[in-house]
């Protein structure tokens, strides 16, 4: 197969006329209409985006698919945190290839933050891919479609600061808990962190498109609002902040639980930890990433907090909220660190005792700042080592944490079948601990009191309280 010619560049600012580049003008006629599937990777934040395509893509008179094999358009929408997810879409690449090369018509793209962050990379090892779209394109995508059709590739990466879709209704799929991105783009630049420079500057919704949306979930069904940002509690629409959000969600009718991710230590306010302490729809759960407990090695990521600033920050949560979940993020092995600093780190892993963390050992990331300025010198071994050491850690504390709930009663949000018993449900405490019970006369989007009478490392097991 021939390289593709190089792709054109379009984006927001482009000479295209106004007509070509709105979502509502580009719709297509019925037999231009394609159905759509889109696969995500990443975190929470590509689930959302992936909601946003499907609606911008629904507007346009395209379809969205469940079944790949319904599809003549696939679209990855993608990750570049780390290297293993680049490493799994480009394998998953060349297998739809095979597919593209039987049936000759499928299109393929590529989507999100590798998309924005890997361009020549990806066109290279991938010729065959149609359209490569970063996060800031997607308003483009119909345009993009009807591009490809006529036999032109497309390549959308121009970062728009004014872009937050504020006007888009996303698809979502039926469920309990909903997605919603307040706030896209980051300006904390940790040095190992690529999404700056893939997501743009930050960008907030105002806070009554907020609210309308909350009103519109409710309606359609949802229970738990999630709200969606790099740095989630940096959250500021001009005119109100983070606690006055969470308040104004929470105050509408029909919300039973609102939840946050990830937010940054930083910019956790007296506001966001009133709103937490005194809003019952506000769940006492919260996610705060560390990254490591030695302070010279936070310098080094730019972190703007010390160790003792974090620790400070979670005595004071559990003051104010006594019965808080705490979880977190590390990285181990990262630039210069030493043996000391490793040991800080499981140090301070061992005195605040989170219900659960994420971890990894460090990554170097072409494009990061640590990438450009900082010697990637700790061994793959010392790397591995660290990591195991912590994770044997967090297991020992995350089973102590849940053994203690033994003999209590939980407030349960029924999210489902169990994946193991088709008799019994699954379901999310307050705390965020995912509990197995059985079914008896509940049902899904159902709170519920559960006794817990036994516990694992990731899992409360009880059944409904008479």
């Amino acid at each position: 197969m021939k390289d593709k010619p190089s792709l054109p560049i379009y984006n927001s600012h482009s000479s295209l006329p106004q007509s070509e580049m709105s979502v509502s003008s580009a719709s297509v006629n019925e037999q231009s209409a394609r159905n759509v599937y889109i696969e995500t990777y990443g975190c929470q934040m590509n689930v959302s985006d992936s909601e946003l395509m499907a609606g911008i893509l629904t507007q346009s008179g395209h379809q969205t698919v469940s079944n790949i094999d319904d599809a003549d358009v696939i679209l990855l929408n993608t990750c570049a945190i780390r290297e293993n997810a680049e490493t799994k879409v480009i394998n998953r690449l060349e297998h739809l290839n095979h597919r593209k090369r039987r049936e000759g018509n499928l299109i393929i793209g590529v989507c999100g933050c590798m998309a924005q962050h890997l361009r020549d990379k990806l066109l290279k090892a991938a010729p065959y891919v149609d359209l490569v779209m970063g996060p800031d394109a997607y308003r483009n995508l119909p345009m993009a479609l009807n591009a490809v059709a006529s036999g032109d590739p497309f390549l959308g990466l121009q970062l728009d600061k004014s872009e937050d879709y504020a006007d888009i209704a996303p698809i979502r799929k039926e469920g309990i808990r909903a997605w919603l991105t307040i706030q896209r783009g980051c300006d904390k630049m940790c040095t190992f962190c690529i999404v700056p420079f893939v997501r743009g500057r930050e960008r907030s919704i105002p806070l009554k498109n907020l609210t309308d949306d909350v009103k519109r979930l409710v309606d359609e069904g949802f229970k738990e609002i999630v709200l969606l940002g790099q740095t989630v509690n940096s959250y500021h629409d001009g005119s109100h902040d983070f606690g006055e959000l969470l308040w104004s969600i929470a105050e509408v009718e029909g919300v039973e639980r609102v939840r946050f991710t990830s937010p940054h230590p930083a910019d956790a306010t007296d506001s966001m930890i009133d709103a937490m302490e005194n809003c019952p729809q506000v769940c006492k759960q919260l996610h705060l990433p560390l990254q490591s407990g030695s302070t010279p090695v936070l310098e080094r990521m730019r972190r703007t907090y010390t160790a003792e600033e974090y620790r400070e920050l979670v005595l004071k949560l559990r003051e104010r909220i006594p019965q808080i979940a705490l979880s977190t993020d590390i990285i181990v092995g990262f630039c210069g660190e030493t043996e000391q600093d490793f040991m800080q780190t499981y140090q301070l892993m061992a005195d605040i005792r989170f219900d659960s963390a994420f971890m990894f050992k460090y990554s170097d990331r072409e494009g990061t700042l640590a990438n450009k300025s900082l010697e990637d010198d700790v061994p793959e071994t010392e790397k591995a080592r660290r990591l195991n050491e912590i994770i044997a850690l967090q297991e020992n504390i995350s089973a102590d944490i849940n053994q203690a709930t033994v003999g209590t009663t939980a407030s349960v949000l029924v999210e489902g079948d169990s994946r193991r018993d088709a008799e019994q449900y699954h379901g999310k405490t307050d705390t965020f601990k995912t509990t197995v019970f059985p079914k008896e006369d509940a049902q899904v989007g159902d709170i519920v009191n559960v006794k817990i009478h036994s516990a694992t490392t990731h899992t409360l097991i009880g059944e409904i309280a008479g």
